[in-house]
């Protein structure tokens, strides 16, 4: 933890004054208001030019405190609580009187993630609430890893930004459905869906949409400056080499299969074997072709099981439609 308890006890003051702090948790760094103060909310949402219908997760410092938050929590959500807290796990459950609508984009659902990072702990214990936070970037574009990501990107619009270090998960939590009868994955993320059958006993599917709004489903999303085109691993080289002829400042997420072959592109990035470290690294590397002003990605998608799968689905909504077609 690098953060001082100065600077956490700073910024829980100014969350206490509906100010704005970005805080590191292990999956990407998150831009935090006081869950309570709708005010505070709204001046999130305008920040980062998050539409208000997209539900914010509300980050509590502890599985006990659920029931502040949320009604009529099943017996299943109390499992998993238990086994993933703190950890990169968002629970769908019914809204509690202590959430505004504002923070839950109008909804009677509130998405609610206890965060395994000893600097967000201590901002949350410090706090002494409930904080609602997205990712700490524009709407839609990459998410942040490191406490630079956010300053580059938000600058003046937070009023306090603490330094973590970087992210040790990458991609954002595992968002499960926890208001039915049967759960269900609304996004992929930093807890497997093999992990959750193993605790849970039964398979859970995974939607790509679903009647519940929650943060990742939009289109376009995580998505870099540069347009990003995903084909088949053993067509990423010929489709880089082909687009770089064509006039294209290509960057290439080459896949760890062809680590050794030369590649005639703009900008070349290895991708790791281990899927923790490419899902660690996602974010950054994204960046990095970025600021060598590449225009066009090439990337491939991974096996998706495992941290597979979520990797699998930021690349997705990374090469998504823009917002302009």
């Amino acid at each position: 933890m690098t953060a001082r308890t100065s600077d956490i006890e700073m910024a829980a003051g100014a969350l206490r004054a509906g100010g704005l702090v970005a805080f590191p948790t292990e999956t990407v760094y998150g831009l935090g208001a006081n869950a309570e103060d709708s005010a505070a909310v709204a001046r999130l949402f305008q920040v980062k030019g998050r539409p208000p219908s997209h539900p914010l997760i509300v980050h509590i410092g502890g599985a006990e405190h659920l029931g502040d938050w949320a009604e009529d929590v099943p017996a299943t959500a109390h499992l998993l609580a238990e086994r993933f807290w703190p950890g990169p796990l968002t629970l769908v459950l019914r809204r509690g009187r202590r959430v505004p609508l504002e923070a839950t984009g109008g909804l009677e659902t509130v998405a609610v993630r206890v965060p395994d990072h000893p600097v967000a702990l201590a901002l949350l214990s410090a706090f002494g609430g409930g904080v609602a936070a997205p990712s700490a970037n524009r709407f839609g574009s990459v998410s942040p890893t490191t406490a630079d990501h956010v300053r580059a990107e938000l600058g003046d619009g937070v009023d306090v930004v603490l330094d973590g270090g970087p992210c040790e998960v990458g991609v954002e939590s595992t968002i499960v459905d926890a208001t039915g009868d049967t759960s269900s994955v609304l996004r992929p993320g930093g807890v497997t869906r093999e992990d959750l059958e193993a605790v849970l006993g039964c398979p859970l599917a995974v939607h790509s949409t679903s009647r519940v709004r929650v943060p990742g489903q939009h289109p376009s999303h995580y998505a870099p400056r540069a347009r990003v085109v995903l084909v088949e691993p053993e067509k990423v080289v010929a489709e880089a080499e082909l687009a770089q002829e064509l006039g294209n400042q290509v960057g290439i997420l080459l896949p760890p299969s062809f680590a050794d072959a030369p590649v005639k592109a703009h900008a070349v990035v290895a991708v790791p074997g281990s899927m923790a470290s490419y899902a660690r690294g996602l974010y950054g590397f994204l960046r990095q072709l970025d600021q060598q002003e590449c225009d066009l990605i090439i990337a491939s998608l991974p096996v998706e099981e495992g941290l597979g799968l979520a990797i699998a689905n930021r690349l997705r909504r990374a090469a998504g439609p823009r917002p302009s077609q």
